[in-house]
């Protein structure tokens, strides 16, 4: 079986998917370093030179070819990732998949992401807290129907790695 992890930008996907791989002795693989490593450039880089619908079809190809060839992978989704294209369908198809949708709230995503604007591309542009708030919720109320699908959905607030993979297991087995 798979594990594809997906939810907003900071809601924990790379940190508590490397921890359960490691759990299930399973491969981790984050969706975001393979774009890297096989495009010779950051994911800003990416977007700034070529541009989001550049960035989103690389996404959708290399997405589908993982889910297809690897079993006992735990998989990292970009946060934007179910959202365009078909992808989430070819999640949800993926005879050999669960989808986690590890699920943050507004305020615990605001405050992991303040410190962070310049790594992220969708947000290096915004000046202040309250602007990044209101970013998070519309994205979040525009994403939220993509995450939903998800087959299993577990919070990530106020929780620790360990409690949040406790309760992905539980939920998987």
């Amino acid at each position: 079986m798979n594990i594809v992890l997906l939810g907003y930008m900071a809601s924990g996907k790379t940190s508590i998917g490397r921890v359960l791989a490691k759990n299930l002795g399973y491969r981790f693989i984050d969706l975001d370093d393979v774009i890297e490593d096989k495009e010779k450039k950051t994911v800003n880089e990416i977007f700034r030179s070529k541009g989001e619908i550049y960035f989103r079809k690389t996404e959708s190809n290399f997405l589908n070819g993982i889910i297809k060839n690897d079993d006992k992978l735990v998989l990292s989704l970009g946060g934007g990732t179910p959202c365009y294209g078909d992808n989430m369908k070819h999640l949800l198809n993926a005879p050999n998949s669960k989808t986690i949708y590890l699920k943050a709230s507004i305020k615990t995503l605001t405050k992991r992401l303040i410190n962070e604007k310049s790594k992220r591309p969708l947000i290096s542009h915004i000046e202040s807290e309250d602007l990044l708030t209101e970013f998070i919720g519309k994205h979040i109320f525009e994403r939220s129907p993509f995450y939903d699908q998800a087959d299993i959905t577990v919070s990530t607030d106020d929780k620790t790695i360990n409690e949040i993979i406790e309760a992905i297991i539980f939920n998987l087995f």
